[in-house]
């Protein structure tokens, strides 16, 4: 039994309208004219929030986005570059969206409309990021035959295949600029299993900031009730 349910994600960006269109183009959504700075697909679990921060890129970014593409020419001309091209050990392309955030990008013969793939997360264990995952939102486990790498697939709410556990040795050190919502009944279960609460609801937010294992933040919506 879980005790949240995947909602949506979020990018952190500096200037919001050029990023939410490049976004809105890479990966096959599109914005609604009330609002401007989020991208929407046919489904809730698609749409994306483009947030402005203040500060810029320093580091190489925990969570990223990996994406299908019929060329990494067809990014470049929406404004990424290219920062590894695919190699014949590395079948995909490291990227870099303009504001300097990197994403990889994986050819296919055939595009589909929705053309995000997975999201990756960098960890330090993760086999115990995966499960812990699988705990709180479900979903099926996969590993790679070396047990190097883990991850999750059919976790209900998520639209893209794979959820990516990877391996890194450098520790976090940052606010990450790319994370996800998730829905739960309450807040103390997610608490319970291993969440630490980083912001409660105030007058200032709606939802409860939290982090994972690792200190990767996610944000925590609750039912008009028990938000009350």
């Amino acid at each position: 039994m879980t005790i949240a349910r995947f909602k949506d994600l979020c990018v952190d960006v500096m200037c919001p309208s050029p990023m939410t269109a490049f976004w809105g183009r890479v990966i096959g959504l599109t914005s609604p004219a009330d609002n401007p700075n989020v991208l929407v697909g046919d489904t809730p679990g698609k749409t994306i929030w483009i947030n402005k921060v203040d500060e810029p890129r320093t580091v190489k970014q925990r969570v990223h986005l990996d994406v299908h593409t019929g060329a990494i020419a067809d990014l470049e001309r929406e404004g990424a570059t290219v920062r590894s091209p695919i190699s014949a050990d590395r079948p995909w392309a490291v990227m870099e969206d303009p504001e300097g955030g990197e994403f990889c990008g994986l050819v296919r013969d055939t595009v589909p409309a929705y053309r995000l793939m997975e999201l990756v997360v960098d960890s330090a264990d993760p086999e115990a990021q995966a499960r812990w995952w699988q705990g709180v939102v479900g979903g099926e486990l996969g590993k790679a035959p070396d047990n190097a790498w883990y991850w999750l697939e059919n976790v209900p709410g998520v639209p893209f295949p794979y959820w990516v556990f990877l391996p890194v040795p450098e520790p976090k050190t940052v606010k990450n600029r790319i994370h996800w919502d998730v829905t739960a009944p309450a807040l103390q279960p997610v608490l319970d299993a291993g969440a630490t609460l980083l912001r409660p609801k105030d007058q200032g937010i709606g939802w409860h900031v939290c982090a994972d294992p690792e200190g990767n933040e996610f944000c925590l919506f609750l039912p008009p009730a028990e938000d009350a």
